[in-house]
């Protein structure tokens, strides 16, 4: 992910393709905050402004409040159908040392998926927690080695996971990254990701998680923040008081910032309270002021509710911007504790976390969309077809 913004003119490209409904509404360009819209001074400063204006924990819900009624209106989230058919696909079923893999695909919006891979514990058991795995800007990063390695290893430790594309990667092409509504797509896809996890009678309800890193950790909180149904939450190398996101992704629609309110990334993540939250930052990207800036501030949170034990910090001061193995065995303990799974299961005879046994598929065997199993020929198709597909659905959510 570059550090330098976005222009906001990008975020706008293709707004004329919505209805006249959607046009009505056309995003004032001033309340978008994006990239590194503060300096790291600035940042700080804005968080001390923010803290003034509450006391307790009744001033801070107020707050709270606000902030995800920014979020929703920004988004025009309450205008996306949220209960149509999953109609999910499944199939490609792979079996290996203590987890298995399979290909899926489902629907967010009629004839729009999301795509990705279900990762499974072989040991049977009452039960099972679930795990979304978002992933980042990098290549393609549902296929790449280091989330096959964490979802592998989150399964063989008792949960299902489920590893989905951003929009425009992998086999999620049916709109391009940079559609000028990604963050709302992005956002209502990982609750729709939710639902999936719980159409299977087995994951408990109680024990859903979420992590990912960079844009992938945007995608966490901000799930997060606007789903009470996520349990624990790890965003990774994301979480910064200056800056907001650099992609039309994270900070193209206008969820910081309205006439009567001004938030950030550290706010957004602060929702979870009281729920579990580990916080992984590093020395060498935006988050490498978190444990002076951020933790603090959202541990002041979490201590209005007399539960500062939720959230931890793990500060990797030599390390980048990466989900990394120091990082996923921070996550891993965590989740372990927080979601009851079996640390045991991924322990060596050393003592070690150990991912050794995980077998890394080529890209070709994780996709899941081929000439064998082709994307549904009613599936909408290009910018044009997805913003008219979402119009229809803010008429109808008007009506």
């Amino acid at each position: 992910m570059k550090v330098k913004t976005v222009l906001a003119l990008l975020s706008y490209i293709g707004l004329g393709l919505l209805s006249s409904s959607l046009r009505a509404q056309a995003i004032d360009s001033a309340m978008l905050c994006q990239g590194a819209y503060y300096t790291e001074a600035e940042g700080k400063a804005s968080l001390e402004k923010f803290a003034a204006t509450y006391r307790d924990q009744q001033g801070w819900e107020e707050r709270a409040a606000r902030i995800r009624k920014g979020m929703v209106e920004g988004m025009s989230l309450a205008h996306i159908p949220q209960n149509t058919p999953l109609k999910p696909i499944i199939h490609s079923k792979r079996i290996y040392d203590g987890y298995t893999v399979e290909n899926v695909a489902f629907e967010s919006l009629p004839g729009f998926f999301v795509t990705g891979n279900l990762y499974r514990p072989t040991q049977k058991q009452p039960s099972y927690a679930g795990i979304l795995a978002t992933h980042g800007h990098g290549p393609d990063g549902r296929v790449q080695e280091y989330t096959q390695k964490r979802c592998a290893t989150l399964a063989r430790m008792g949960a299902i996971v489920f590893a989905y594309d951003m929009v425009g990667y992998a086999d999620a092409t049916q709109c391009s990254h940079k559609h000028p509504q990604a963050l709302a797509l992005q956002t209502h896809n990982s609750r729709r990701a939710v639902d999936f996890l719980l159409s299977f009678p087995e994951v408990d309800a109680k024990r859903i998680g979420v992590t990912g890193e960079s844009g992938g950790g945007t995608q966490a909180f901000f799930l997060t923040a606007l789903d009470d149904r996520i349990a624990v939450s790890v965003p990774v190398v994301m979480v910064s008081a200056h800056f907001f996101g650099g992609c039309s992704c994270e900070s193209g629609m206008p969820v910081h910032k309205s006439e009567d309110h001004q938030t950030s990334n550290v706010e957004i993540a602060a929702l979870a309270a009281p729920r579990p939250m580990l916080l992984i930052s590093d020395g060498k990207d935006w988050t490498k002021n978190t444990p002076e800036v951020e933790y603090p501030y959202i541990m002041d949170i979490y201590r209005l509710y007399g539960r500062e034990e939720q959230v931890e910090n793990l500060h990797l001061p030599d390390e980048g911007h990466d989900y990394g193995i120091n990082k996923r065995k921070g996550a891993y303990a965590f989740l372990a504790k927080h979601l009851k799974l079996s640390l045991k299961a991924v322990t060596n005879e050393k003592g070690e976390i150990d991912e050794s046994f995980v077998t890394v598929e080529t890209p070709a065997v994780l996709r899941v969309f081929d000439a064998q199993h082709p994307r549904p020929a009613y599936a909408v198709s290009g910018d044009k077809a997805v913003s008219t597909l979402l119009a229809a659905g803010s008429r109808k959510g008007r009506q």
